[in-house]
């Protein structure tokens, strides 16, 4: 049984215009809804020292993160879409944000100034997946204290990379705001980690707005490109990221579905074509919400719980026709859900690393 803690809170829906039925065009500054106002920050984008500090050192959790901080680094590829130098980076670095132990800083160090230029040849699909982890290290290891040049280095990167037009002709922030499906989560993920390490509030609450647009509230934003196939959509006119509570069409049940992701197993029919795509664009978009969430944005709650909506979608495929259920690099964005919304959605231990994210196992365990 799926379950819920609080209730659903109604979202807003505001018509915008389509270009040749497909591509939705950005309303004018003065007539988007901005985002509200903050409800209070919390240090660290993904973690803050004390935070990690009280996290345990013994169980699978650890011994599997102890395990893939140890593991050699070998050379940083951030073209590749499945390059694992980046969480392995990450690891180094919540071991040493927990022990200490300067080993694993300067191990961490070197992972994240030897991913700097290695973007190019690649897509913005791996640039997004691969950034977020090197920022959170980043920020894990303080790295404007342990080493100040590596640090002006790396924030110069990050700044341009940001904007750099890449193979599949689109910059990082490009792919945020125009893809909403796989693309656009990973996309946003590392755009809102760099925009919180650099302190470029301007971008994070652009950023943001993309976001909100994204799970449903077209009054925040509405200038993605969506696929031909809008079968998925609840309507067609109004295309969104995630489909509205209590949607349906052609008497089949689409609240809470990711229209643009479901679609690349096939159009809208019952039973589905199984896709992956679902939840790895999920992986994007819970990364996102916990890095927004973090700077005061109320992430979790907007358009009627969205992302609580798009988890239980794809379990309640799951229950109705069985593989469905997170699986390998997919079951460690469950333990973020659950501590976000206090659900109670199976778990595993240890947990194998995403495409951009991981060790929530032992991260975001739900307080006892």
């Amino acid at each position: 049984m799926l379950r819920r803690r609080a209730p659903l809170v109604a979202g807003a829906i505001v018509l915008a215009l389509l270009a040749g039925g497909l591509v939705l065009f950005l309303l004018p500054e003065d007539e988007r809804t901005p985002v509200p106002p903050s409800a209070g920050r919390r240090a660290g984008i993904w973690l803050s020292t004390a935070e990690i500090r009280r996290l345990p050192t013994e169980g699978a959790a650890w011994e599997a993160l102890l395990k893939a901080a140890d593991r050699k680094l070998r050379k940083a590829d951030v073209s590749n879409q499945n390059s694992r130098h980046d969480v392995r980076t990450l690891a180094a670095a919540l071991v040493h944000a927990r022990t200490g132990e300067l080993e694993y800083r300067e191990r961490a160090a070197e992972g994240i100034d030897d991913a700097i230029g290695t973007e190019r040849g690649g897509r913005t699909l791996a640039l997004g997946r691969n950034l977020v982890g090197y920022v959170v290290a980043a920020d894990l290891i303080d790295l404007a204290t342990f080493d100040a040049d590596a640090d002006e280095r790396f924030r110069e990167w990050i700044a341009e990379v940001r904007d750099e037009r890449l193979d599949d002709g689109r910059t990082l922030r490009e792919t945020h705001s125009e893809r909403p499906n796989n693309w656009g989560a990973m996309a946003g993920a590392s755009r809102a980690a760099i925009a919180v390490y650099l302190g470029d509030r301007d971008d994070l609450e652009e950023a943001a707005n993309v976001f909100r647009g994204y799970l449903g509230d077209r009054s925040a934003y509405a200038g993605f490109e969506f696929g031909q196939d809008l079968s998925w959509q609840a309507d067609e006119d109004e295309p969104v990221g995630v489909n509205p509570a209590g949607a349906t069409r052609d008497g089949v049940e689409l609240g809470g579905a990711l229209p643009d992701d479901m679609r690349r197993g096939c159009p809208l029919r019952t039973p589905p074509c199984f896709t992956g795509y679902a939840w790895e664009a999920l992986q994007g978009l819970l990364v996102q919400a916990e890095i927004l969430s973090r700077q005061g944005f109320d992430v979790w709650e907007w358009s009627d719980r969205a992302l609580l909506r798009a988890v239980e979608f794809v379990y309640e495929l799951d229950e109705r026709y069985g593989g469905w259920a997170p699986e390998g690099d997919d079951g460690w964005q469950v333990w973020l859900a659950n501590r976000a919304y206090g659900t109670d959605f199976p778990t595993e231990e240890p947990t194998r690393p995403g495409k951009n994210m991981g060790f929530t196992d032992w991260t975001h365990q739900r307080p006892s």
